[in-house]
């Protein structure tokens, strides 16, 4: 079978080059705009929350998610700069959305600086994320599915107190914990689920912006949403380079870059089931190394306008795998809607008026399964002693030392910015480390030797 052919048929929506018309591209491209868009613009939502952003300012970074997931996609689906065998893009349908992995460092950075300061950040992990995407062979070898997987599991566990937190209400409002609150984040909870559960096609797809709806419509009958942001919108506008500003603060460059290193492995495992499930194959190392390249060089672009950290989004690779629909126009044209969405600040300033009681309720499941995750990929390990041992400890120390608020107290404030603040670095680095000083057995070196 051609390259370029998926496993469902030859028609042009299965061919990664292929033509589709608009009727047949347009529903399809919706569908994937609908499967990622609540969790592209949540993290902004989130990180401007912490900050203490006003509405305008959150407008604006919610518009920068938009625009540059759209960007960063057709980097990725069309490379134009090319070095030799390697090029800026992986040239696979793939869509990039802001990633919820870098949400609670992203919160903590934010809480005791600023997003200037979230941005420089960002632009460090960039760098590291082109070395890693030009080294991969001889990275990817320290993170298995065991780490990565450990390291994913950190991440939904400590998102947790935000869902729950955003479900009462959001700390420091009011109404915090008020049973109106947590009725509209339950209805939300149960749409969201029975949706996933039960819904069949876009119903499903669709289940987690259904569920805000749903929530959206109780809150405003309880007089909880407010439209003053939507008035004061403008109906277009370009991004704005360098709104937020971009500022170097060592420990918040180490805690990201370190994240930029997992996410860019991680990027590995989503590029791997696009074309095993809507191609038949595997990835090149050229496509592999371009899309972490291109992630790389198109988050340091992003940081200017205050977009966010992106990486490829697991819900629309669970698309292609179901649907085998390949065809790059597909792709094009939902970062074309992204596109749109995002130079229209009215739509962005929409999604500030969403309570937080009904974004807790939505997200909590969200959360839920980076956890789960998280575990699907810590057990493709054998449980065996050394093993549990690693999850177990950087776990216990991860979570442990952020929830101790006091336990770096007597260290210098970037030992507590860079370890305890966000479990996931810590967890990072306690799994990496102990995965390279414990023996393993025989048995193991062997069952590796022969993947």
């Amino acid at each position: 079978m051609s390259n370029n052919l998926g496993a469902a048929g030859s028609g042009p929506l299965f061919q990664v080059d292929g033509k589709p018309s608009v009727g047949q591209a347009f529903p399809l491209a919706l569908q994937h705009v609908v499967a990622m868009i609540v969790g592209c613009v949540t993290p902004a939502i989130i990180v401007a929350g912490v900050a203490g952003l006003s509405e305008r300012d959150s407008v604006i970074l919610i518009q920068a998610a938009l625009v540059m997931s759209a960007l960063t996609t057709l980097v990725q689906l069309y490379p134009v700069i090319k070095f030799g065998r390697f090029s800026i893009g992986c040239g696979l349908p793939v869509i990039m959305g802001i990633s919820f992995a870098y949400v609670p460092t992203m919160q903590a950075i934010a809480g005791e600086f600023d997003i200037a300061t979230i941005l420089g950040a960002q632009v460090i992990g960039g760098v590291i994320a082109v070395l890693v995407g030009i080294f991969i062979k001889q990275i990817h070898k320290f993170f298995p599915p065991l780490i990565t997987g450990t390291v994913v599991f950190a991440i939904g566990l400590s998102l947790y107190p935000t869902a729950i937190n955003y479900m009462a209400g959001g700390v420091g409002k009011e109404d915090y914990g008020s049973w109106q609150n947590w009725f509209v984040a339950i209805v939300t909870l149960i749409v969201v689920t029975v949706l996933n559960h039960y819904g069949k096609g876009l119903l499903k797809l669709a289940s987690i912006l259904i569920g805000i709806i749903a929530g959206y419509a109780l809150a405003l009958c309880f007089g909880m949403v407010d439209f003053t942001a939507i008035a004061n919108a403008s109906f277009f506008q370009l991004p704005i380079p360098m709104h937020f500003g971009i500022r170097f603060e060592p420990s918040a460059c180490v805690a990201i870059g370190i994240l930029f290193a997992i996410n860019s492995v991680q990027a590995i495992g989503d590029l791997s089931a696009t074309t095993t499930g809507g191609l038949d194959r595997m990835p090149t190392e050229e496509e592999l190394s371009g899309g972490i390249v291109a992630s790389g060089i198109c988050n340091m672009f992003s940081a200017v306008f205050g977009g966010l950290p992106t990486a490829t989004y697991s819900q629309n690779v669970g698309i292609v795998g179901s649907t085998k629909v390949v065809a790059k126009r597909v792709f094009g044209m939902a970062a074309g809607i992204l596109l749109i969405a995002g130079l229209i600040p009215k739509f962005s300033s929409v999604l500030t008026t969403i309570p937080y009681c009904v974004l807790g309720g939505a997200t909590v499941s969200v959360f839920a399964s980076i956890a789960m995750t998280g575990v699907k990929l810590i057990v493709t390990a054998p449980m065996n002693f050394r093993n549990t041992t690693i999850v177990g400890l950087a776990i216990a120390l991860g979570m442990g030392i952020t929830q101790a608020n006091a336990a770096l107290a007597l260290f210098p404030d970037w030992v507590t910015t860079v370890f305890g603040k966000s479990p996931v670095v810590l967890a990072t680095i306690v799994s990496v480390i102990l995965n390279l000083v414990l023996l393993k057995n025989k048995e193991m070196e062997k069952a590796e030797g022969l993947r």
